[in-house]
């Protein structure tokens, strides 16, 4: 019988099926995962893993596998696997687009504006009984109505970010590989070289994938050219800012807030200076942490390992 390796707990009605035609072994945690050495050994007679973002799945270790035939990463991004090592050694690799998006997108803006407008500092500040009357400038944020939103990555997900921005009037800009130009005369997104929306943007929202080209994108050139006023929104990877640049630039006013989902290193140690920093938005990387968009996309994971083990094509193929 085939065996699946899964590196997470995960609800009885995405993996119950799976039990029925193939060996299924299953981490005991939903919240603290296997170390690499834990991973590398249960994994040893595997032919399927279906695996996490904080799952490191590298040359060494799929070289390891010789009965591994298919990776599912339950995600959009890939960055935790090697690919290139997957492709030569003839393993599948899937992942989780398209299901995702409008609740990523919806995340997003709600961090967009709880950055603009102070809500976490403001929720900590009276809860530490600290609001002892009403004065005109308390935690005064900006506005985000009529502001220029900056996205950085139009994708699925900056697409669906960028209609939302319009129902509160935004004048949108993208930077992308590729223009979109039916998206512009659709929806009236403006393309921007990407020095020009980071000089112009009073938002500005990261949606690009974690590559060797994006690694360390916005770094403390980026982060000079942005308004004194400005925000900037990480829902993308934590490895696309700097974040030295970024807690020197939010410490010197040289921007005046951010707003992040992701870390470079994740879990983010608590001692990491950009915890400190009263304005600073931070949440434990819940883009896509909707009940029923986690549920479809363990749903499209399960399918694919089910797919590949029964020697049929999956969908959403990386490689």
């Amino acid at each position: 019988m085939k065996k699946i390796l899964i590196t997470r707990k995960l609800p009885d009605e995405v993996v119950n099926p799976l039990k029925e035609k193939f060996e299924v072994n299953m981490w005991h945690s939903d919240e603290i995962g296997m170390t690499y050495e834990q991973l590398k050994a249960e994994a040893k007679d595997a032919h399927a893993l279906w695996t996490v973002l904080s799952d490191k799945v590298d040359r060494e270790l799929l070289e390891s596998l010789p009965n591994l035939k298919v990776i599912s990463n339950l995600a959009v991004g890939y960055n935790n696997i090697d690919v290139s090592a997957a492709k030569e050694n003839g393993i599948i690799v899937t992942n989780t687009p398209g299901v995702l998006t409008e609740t990523t997108a919806d995340l997003a803006f709600s961090l967009l504006l709880a950055t603009a407008r102070r809500v976490t500092e403001s929720e900590r500040y009276l809860r530490a009984g600290e609001w002892k009357s009403w004065s005109p400038m308390q935690l005064t944020g900006m506005d985000v109505f009529g502001a220029t939103l900056g996205i950085i990555g139009m994708g699925r997900i900056g697409e669906a970010v960028a209609r939302r921005a319009k129902g509160f009037d935004m004048n949108v800009l993208y930077h992308n590989r590729t223009r979109k130009m039916e998206s512009e005369e659709k929806y009236g997104f403006t393309y921007a070289e990407l020095d020009t929306l980071l000089k112009e943007s009073d938002f500005i929202v990261l949606l690009t994938p974690l590559t060797p080209e994006t690694k360390g994108l916005i770094g403390e050139r980026e982060l000079e050219m942005m308004k004194e006023t400005a925000a900037i929104i990480n829902v993308a990877r934590g490895g696309v800012i700097d974040e030295q640049a970024l807690y020197e630039a939010l410490t010197t006013n040289k921007i005046w807030a951010a707003g992040l989902d992701v870390f470079e290193v994740e879990p983010v140690p608590l001692d990491h200076p950009l915890l400190t920093l009263p304005n600073v938005t931070v949440l434990p990387h819940i883009g896509s942490a909707s009940i029923r968009t986690r549920i479809a996309m363990m749903q499209m994971n399960a399918d694919a390992i089910k797919a590949v083990l029964e020697n049929k094509e999956p969908e959403n193929r990386v490689v």
